[in-house]
């Protein structure tokens, strides 16, 4: 389904073509929604800019443009303001044509890609060292939010969890487990560790204090990369027991991966080298291999380059993340790769992208994209850490966010201490965790952003909880109104009259064209600003003074027309909070 600016886009060509020729159909109509509603809906300004060309006054070259459009089923007819922008009105009744499609489609509007495309998206990745903290968050939570909505496209997504399971902390840690829990390889099932950090403290105090634990580390380290059994089996226990850790948080989280560490790409890494040497766009510099791409300077404004072999033979990011894309191009047959991280690992990713491409793994039409988000921060603005300093564990933090979830819930509504313990833990767990996610979505992703539990716990403003109240409560004008919004006939008449029906019309036959965009720009927050506007909106339209009468509204004709408006309504909230991760809860 096309959205409401394509079809006037689509006009504006053909009347350009009509007014200026052929070439008319290369200029850009400059169609934008309008920057104050009681102009209309969308204006274009392209007659401005053809003043000069044609050599015409803009409001003589708009009167044509007008006289030349066929919009008369979509459009009020176009106005002209000012020295000649053209403004267009959306009309209600092609507004209740549209809603009346979409109200028995489960996906309203929202079309599946007739050629699901390959994609993987690369997030979370954490170290298997240690275990997961706030700096995780964003990666983990804007990932799943991208994975979900190209799967809701149809698109043929791989969730890859590129974590941290290879390098010389690991001989450190093994040492530590075959000195602290020697009966593993014999019952590797009963390796548990409670506290991963703890572990990791400890195993590093040794390191650094006891040099005869020291020595078996580093040697832990040759066996390992030797391939050596026993250190094998232990590393493996030891990345199995981190792994778990981290998929209690996934699961808490409702977020699906599939484990690929750097480990997998190991075996690649000499190949990947080879292949750049023998085609020569790597050279050997003061001992390492080093691929030297145009465009990249250090900042003495030398040359900067992709370092693929270190001086000691070892490899790092860049071999992996390297052997990564070939292998996810040629073997995964993947059309778009999505790596989220930090945006301070912009340039590298750059470099990276431009080595597979001068390589030639990269065909023609395959996309590689770095999804750059900015930190987490604390109150003072510095990064979020706890009061002591340290690094804020992500199990800590949501057990907090469900916990003041608790307490908001409870505090806010009488009626609510008629809830079981059952349904007050379920809405604090969809209102914390939500919060939590929908907070950190709603910034721009580039941006650093103040973690601040009042903020996002509120229940007015652009937060989770708002907009699960938002829900809640058009499920409960259902329940009022005696009605299943659910079993409402699939083919109501849909009677789009007064204005706050006409914004709310408006505001639901964008959702297919907010999704498009998201897939194509991956920024999450266009969907929270999507859904933050459709709840203002339903709230103007169920407002007695602003909007309509709903539950009580005659004739039944009308009753019905608002009902369904208010359950397409809660669809979308429901739709949209699920692609960003979020649970709804029909009572709160």
């Amino acid at each position: 389904m096309k959205s409401l600016r394509e079809l006037i886009e689509e006009a504006v060509t053909e009347a350009l073509v009509a007014v200026v020729g052929p070439e008319g159909a290369e200029i850009d109509p400059l169609v934008r929604p309008t920057p104050d509603p009681q102009f209309g809906d969308y204006q274009s300004n392209v007659a401005m800019g053809l003043a000069k060309r044609l050599r015409r006054k803009p409001a003589e070259i708009a009167a044509d443009l007008v006289a030349a459009l066929h919009l008369d089923a979509v459009c009020e007819p176009p106005e002209i303001a000012g020295p000649g922008f053209i403004n267009f009105r959306i009309r209600p009744a092609y507004l209740s044509e549209v809603l009346g499609r979409l109200q028995a489609d489960p996906r309203v509007g929202v079309p599946l890609a007739e050629q699901p495309e390959r994609t993987i998206v690369d997030f979370s990745s954490p170290n298997l060292a240690k275990e997961m903290h706030v700096g995780h968050l964003r990666s983990t939570i804007i990932g799943d939010a991208i994975a979900r909505v190209l799967e809701f496209q149809g698109q043929d997504v791989l969730r890859l969890n590129h974590v941290g399971d290879w390098g010389t902390q690991f001989g450190m840690l093994i040492q530590h487990v075959r000195e602290t829990q020697p009966d593993v390889l014999q019952h590797p099932e009963r390796f548990r560790i409670d506290d991963l950090e703890s572990f990791y403290r400890e195993a590093k105090q040794r390191f650094d204090n006891d040099p005869a634990f020291a020595d078996a580390a580093r040697r832990a380290v040759v066996d390992l990369q030797s391939g050596e059994e026993v250190a094998n089996r232990l590393w493996q226990t030891f990345c199995a027991e981190s792994l778990r850790h981290a998929h209690e948080i996934y699961d808490r989280l409702d977020i699906r991966l599939i484990d690929r560490g750097e480990s997998f790409y190991n075996p690649m890494l000499p190949e990947v080298v080879e292949e750049f040497l023998a085609r020569g766009l790597a050279v050997e510099a003061e001992g390492a291999v080093c691929i030297f791409l145009e465009g990249f300077k250090n900042r003495e404004g030398g040359p900067l380059p992709v370092i693929i072999r270190k001086s000691d033979g070892g490899y790092n990011y860049d071999t992996t993340d390297l052997a990564g894309i070939k292998h996810r191009v040629q073997v995964e047959q993947a059309r778009r790769i999505i790596y989220v991280t930090d945006i301070r690992q912009r340039q590298h990713f750059d470099m990276v992208f431009a080595a597979a491409r001068a390589i030639g793994w990269v065909p023609e039409g395959t996309k590689l994209e770095h999804v750059g988000f900015g930190m987490v921060l604390g109150p003072d603005r510095r990064p979020f850490k706890t009061r002591e300093g340290g690094t804020i564990k992500l199990k800590e933090l949501l057990d907090e966010a469900e916990a003041r979830a608790a307490g908001v819930v409870e505090a806010q509504d009488e009626r609510r201490r008629e809830l079981s313990p059952e349904q007050k833990a379920e809405i604090a767990r969809a209102v914390g965790l939500g919060a939590v996610k929908y907070f950190d979505l709603s910034h721009n992703l580039a941006s650093d952003y103040v973690f601040d539990w009042e903020t996002m716990l509120a229940l007015d403003g652009n937060t989770a909880p708002y907009m699960l109240y938002a829900y809640a409560r058009i499920r409960s004008i259902g329940r009022r109104a005696g009605v299943d919004l659910d079993a409402l006939p699939s083919d109501v008449p849909l009677i789009i009259e007064h204005p706050s029906e006409v914004a709310l019309a408006k505001e639901l036959v964008q959702f297919p064209t907010v999704i498009q965009q998201v897939a194509v720009d991956l920024r999450p927050h266009l969907l929270t600003e999507y859904l933050y506007g459709l709840s203002r909106a339903f709230s103007t339209f169920y407002d007695r003074e602003r909007g309509v009468r709903v539950i009580d509204a005659e004739p039944e004709g009308v009753r019905l027309s608002r009902l369904r408006l208010a359950e397409m309504t809660a669809r979308v909230l429901k739709l949209g909070l699920g692609l960003l991760g979020i649970n709804v809860v029909e009572q709160m």
